[in-house]
């Protein structure tokens, strides 16, 4: 939920090419706002598993170094983090234990480099402790309160349950407790690979050389050959909008469900809108929208969305104001409830007031850079963001590169997805131990995990229709319908879609889009297929198992027409 996406499109046909400079984000109900999406991307250390470690083993410096004996010397993972050359304390120092830092210290243990991660506030940042962890566990709330209360789906089954009911405070300690225990495995598993965590507050101090501490305490300064920044961001609040923290709230607030509002305002329909009205209706909320586009869900394939507008929005208790700014917002206070002004968004006159009990601003995220201490090694921000290169170097005020320096995540702007962050870490990595690694960041994955469920990767169909026309090929659109796949049909779930851009001519795929059933975790094989380069030709042949849900992608995949098919080599059947 806590979440937002700004994607940039690379030019060049190469599936592993840079993506252009970002471009500038649509507004989402208040002007400048960054597009809203933020999403999770845990590895498996997270949930509490831990790779066997060798305490009397040393580890190779870089994976796959020869030994004296010929053979490939394997790292063990071990206490000791690493020796750092002598010049400096660590080999690398991150800046930020979110999601994206987790990622990376972790990926820099199995490298053999002696790593140390600052953190400020919480393990986890915003993800585990204000966003995708917590905001998971309310929506399986809000899943199941759905089920229960949908007559028509549970008579279908044969099924017969009385009224469903919940507790609230039941519901918020859910989300918490979930928030805490992986909060306490990330943290462990970093101890347990000897990653050393600092606390305080973080700041570059010039070249290879940070200090950190607490307010009140004085600092600790340490070197490092290579520094990550991995801030993360904040929520975005915009001008007139007084945030009160129990009447006007951002997402940070709203994820700890102090109450539920008869009615709530959501300023902004993407992601972080559109899972909280999932959430808000229900639990019995009516919902309002506010949004500054002409149409509700600006972030998604154009088609995907008005499907998901008829299931998500006009069948539940939720109406909309499109094309408008919320322009001021009051808090409740003397038995006054709480007001919203209303301005168009073109001609900026007073369209509309508005009285609710409850207003939730989610009109994305700003990047948290401030105090970072970029002015020391000349570098200026851009609208909060740290600019970098397709490598996450980031790039001082001169417009060149600064030595071992880098910058991953919401921070840098270039896809506001934790996962995103946690691979861009990851490929910073694999830089500064030798080897060049570009991230493509159209392979990257997105999902709203409402009920339904959307999911996306690549170009929505307007965008590839432009690059098709700039580059000179042509684009053309598979579809197939959840109502056709037998796993879906048995569980009653027949409304979904999915949808796929491609290339006729060479059989590449340019985009997938989902909804429907478990959509966030089925789009896993397009944004593989599109990582790795496979072509239609090729996924065409895949074997999924029957009846379940892939089968949705495994016949999206062979109803595409690909004009020259290429045949693939086939390896020899194997005897089992």
């Amino acid at each position: 939920m806590q979440s937002s996406l700004s994607l940039s499109f690379a030019p060049a046909s190469s599936r592993l090419a840079a993506p252009s400079p970002r471009s500038s984000p649509s507004p989402s109900a208040a002007a400048a706002a960054p597009i809203n999406l933020r999403f999770c991307g845990l590895r498996r250390e997270a949930l509490g598993f831990t790779p066997l470690r060798h305490p009397a083993s040393r580890r190779s410096p870089v994976l796959g170094r020869r030994s004296g004996g010929g053979g490939l010397k394997a790292s063990a993972l071990s206490s000791d983090n690493g020796s750092a050359p002598k010049s400096f304390d660590y080999d690398l120092v991150i800046i930020g234990a979110g999601v994206g830092g987790h990622g990376a210290a972790l990926h820099a243990v199995e490298k053999g480099l002696k790593t140390a991660i600052i953190e400020g506030d919480v393990v986890g940042g915003t993800c585990v402790n204000r966003g995708c962890v917590p905001s998971k566990a309310l929506l399986a709330v809000s899943g199941r309160m759905r089920e229960l209360q949908s007559e028509h789906h549970l008579k279908a089954l044969g099924l017969q349950v009385a009224a469903a009911g919940y507790d609230r405070q039941g519901v918020a300690d859910h989300a918490n407790n979930l928030a805490s225990k992986i909060r306490s495995n990330l943290t462990n598993s970093m101890k347990a690979l000897g990653v050393d965590i600092l606390t305080g507050v973080g700041t570059i101090l010039g070249p290879q050389k940070v200090k950190y501490g607490k307010v009140g305490f004085s600092d600790n300064v340490i070197t490092a050959k290579d520094i990550i920044i991995a801030t993360g961001s904040v929520p975005f609040v915009p001008k007139g909008i007084e945030v009160d923290g129990k009447t006007v709230i951002t997402s940070d607030h709203a994820l700890k469900l102090e109450f539920v509002p008869d009615w709530i305002a959501i300023v902004g329909s993407g992601y972080i809108g559109l899972e909280f009205s999932d959430v808000y209706t229900a639990l019995g909320s009516e919902v309002t929208f506010i949004e500054a586009l002409d149409q509700l869900m600006p972030g998604f394939d154009p088609e995907i969305g008005k499907l998901a507008q008829r299931v998500l929005i006009n069948p539940r208790k939720i109406d909309y104001h499109t094309g408008v700014f919320a322009s001021k917002i009051t808090p409740a206070k003397d038995g006054k409830p709480v007001m919203i002004e209303l301005i168009d968004a073109k001609t900026k006159e007073l369209k509309d007031t508005l009285e609710v009990d409850a207003a939730l601003i989610a009109t994305g995220r700003a990047p948290f850079t401030k105090g970072l201490g970029l002015e020391n090694i000349n570098v200026e921000t851009q609208r909060g963001f740290v600019p970098v290169d397709e490598r996450m170097q980031v790039i001082d005020a001169k417009g060149n590169l600064v030595p071992h320096v880098y910058c991953i995540g919401d921070a840098n702007g270039k896809m506001m997805l934790a996962h995103a962050a946690s691979a861009q870490g990851i490929s910073v990595v694999e830089r500064v131990t030798g080897k060049d690694h570009v991230l493509n960041h159209l392979s990257i994955p997105a999902a709203c995990f409402t009920h339904p469920e959307i999911s996306m990767v690549g170009l929505t169909e307007p965008q590839a229709r432009e690059k098709g026309q700039k580059e000179g090929f042509e684009v053309s659109v598979a579809k197939t319908s959840f109502k056709a796949n037998t796993k879906a049909l048995a569980e009653n779930e027949g409304e979904g879609l999915a949808k796929m851009i491609y290339r006729p001519d060479n059989g590449e795929i340019l985009g997938v889009h989902i909804f429907g059933l478990h959509a966030a975790d089925l789009i896993h094989e397009a944004s593989n297929a599109i990582a790795l380069g496979t072509s239609i030709n090729d996924i065409k042949f895949a074997v999924h198992a029957h009846p379940t849900l892939s089968e949705v992608l495994d016949e999206l995949f062979k109803s595409a027409k690909v004009n020259h098919p290429v045949a693939s080599s086939v390896s020899e059947p194997v005897a089992v």
